[in-house]
Formats: C-alpha cells, structure tokens, sequence
C-alpha cells in the first residue's frame, strides 16, 4: 500500500495548489494567485499533500479578515454568542487520491489543532443547489450538524452550514 504522507503546503507550490482549487472552481470558488496567496497567509491551519498539489485544506480562525459571505454568515452568527470558531474555507482531493482517508486525516489534524488552541467549533458549509451528496456525507460521518442554510450569489446557489463541537 502506498504511503501518502500529509504535509504543511508550502507556498513555492500556490501555483500548482491553484490549479487544484480551480479544478474544483465549482465546489469551491475560482481563485487567482493573488487572492490564493492571500488566503494562504491567513490561514489559521493549511494542510496538503504533495505540498498542497494532489490535495489540500485551507481553514481560518473565526477573527481572519475575509471577504467571503459564508465566512461572515458564521461571524455574525457565533460573535453574537461570543464564541471562537475554525471555519474550512476548502478541501480539495485530488480524484485520484480520493477514498484514501486524506480528507479525513486533514480533518482530524485540524480538529486536534483547533483544540489546542481552546476552540470548540469547526464550521464549513456545504453545497446544496447545485447539490454535493459525496461532501454532505462526509461530513455527516465527521459529526457535523446543519446549524443553517443561505441561497448566495444572488440565489445561483443554496449551502447548509454545518459545525462541529469538539467539546
């Protein structure tokens, strides 16, 4: 069995991590490299493989400075509780590393780092028009609970928010 080793992304590969994300524009969001860069360095936890160029999770810490209306529907909603929170901006698998467990290793190292840091809630949303069965599915055997919905882009389309206690 071949042995994938899970490393910190290093940013002389933004540009194949790029091609990564933009590959998955659809699930996630196209990107340039400037704004990848910029997400990057805000980054509360990055994580990948093959430095981010098969596969890749970008989280960032519930105070970041990021123009993104998932990202402010969570702020807006746990400041109100005065609660801290990691929120997944993406994950992306490359297809042929998928059904391998790297999503899930990604996610439980950010989970123990998130943890460490005293934050009890990991949050990301998931698409459901245009519908992403595979992504709610994962999610749900993470133990991730819907806490929300939105239409956004002007309605083009619906996410389920979705967080997860560690405590």
């Amino acid at each position: 069995m071949e042995v994938i080793e899970i490393l910190d992304p290093d940013f002389r590969d933004t540009s194949a991590m790029l091609q990564l994300n933009n590959e998955h524009a659809q699930e996630t969001s196209l990107l340039n490299l400037e704004s990848f860069n910029a997400l990057l360095g805000s980054a509360f936890f990055a994580r990948g493989v093959d430095r981010g160029a098969k596969a890749f999770l970008i989280a960032l810490a519930h105070s970041a400075s990021y123009d993104n209306p998932n990202f402010a529907w969570f702020q807006a909603r746990f400041a109100a509780r005065q609660k801290s929170f990691v929120y997944i901006d993406r994950i992306i698998v490359s297809h042929a590393l998928r059904g391998k467990g790297i999503a899930r290793s990604m996610y439980n190292e950010l989970f123990a780092a998130a943890a460490e840091a005293g934050i009890h809630s990991v949050v990301c949303e998931v698409n459901i028009d245009p519908p992403n069965p595979a992504s709610a599915a994962f999610h749900a055997s993470m133990g991730f609970t819907k806490v929300g919905e939105a239409a956004i882009h002007g309605g083009t389309k619906t996410v389920g928010y979705l967080e997860k206690k560690l405590t």
